[in-house]
């Protein structure tokens, strides 16, 4: 929740630590301690820990550019999840981890993308990654990933509109043919960002997954920026 300079980092093979919240691999799980300060405009501490069990750990490495620019590694798209946070946030349910890593800006490879990650009746989840990338090519992936960590890439259900946010932001999903996805709930609304949960329909089967909309030509306005300043705040050092 806050950017920090370099001295705020520890690294290890297991445990990766920035400020004063760290989160390490601990007999197959991911134990995520947190102790940060909400931002604005409700100002707050967040503590607690979350602690993430996948089911099974992928080896992908997707290149989301053909340069290899972007790459995102889908690490357990299904795992058990157990949350115990200040403010009365406890519980337990379905999760997963992912991450996004890149030599580039995403706005300077990147007009639009959208993402949905969802959970299947054969205890693994299926995920579509869709974008159009600056140069005008497209991308269209879309993974099965099995509760033991096991991919397969499959062709994507056709791309399909979703309702545009409160902020105006366009989006679509991948759905069977003739069925339409529909937003269940909303997680967070931003003038670029969209992440909530959607219904849609995958072979047949009726599932409810979290999706993100990112727009980046809104992000990269000179306008927009200084905003991101005041919502994540800097810090250069720690003691």
């Amino acid at each position: 929740m806050m950017d920090r300079g370099r001295a705020a980092l520890k690294q290890s093979r297991d445990a990766l630590q920035v400020g004063p919240s760290r989160m390490a691999w601990v007999n197959g799980s991911l134990v995520i301690d947190v102790d940060e300060v909400s931002s604005l405009p409700m100002v707050s501490r967040v503590r607690g820990q979350i602690r993430l069990t996948p089911s099974g750990l992928t080896e992908v490495e997707a290149h989301l550019t053909p340069s290899g620019s972007h790459i995102w590694r889908p690490f357990a798209p299904s795992a058990t999840i157990e949350v115990d946070l200040t403010q009365g946030h406890t519980w337990r349910g379905h999760g997963y981890f992912d991450a996004n890593f890149g030599s580039a800006a995403l706005e300077a490879d990147f007009l639009r993308w959208t993402w949905g990650r969802f959970p299947r009746a054969h205890g693994g989840a299926t995920c579509f990654y869709d974008g159009i990338r600056m140069d005008g090519s497209t991308l269209a992936l879309g993974l099965d990933v099995a509760a033991d960590g096991a991919v397969q890439e499959i062709t994507p259900p056709p791309l399909t509109s979703l309702s545009r946010t409160a902020w105006g932001i366009s989006r679509d999903t991948r759905c069977d043919a003739g069925a339409r996805p529909r937003q269940t709930m909303v997680m967070l609304e931003a003038p670029f960002y969209s992440r909530c949960l959607v219904q849609t329909q995958i072979e047949g089967e009726t599932t409810v997954g979290v999706h993100e909309a990112l727009d980046l030509t809104r992000f990269r306005s000179p306008l927009l920026k200084p905003i991101l300043a005041v919502r994540v705040p800097r810090r250069a050092g720690w003691p």
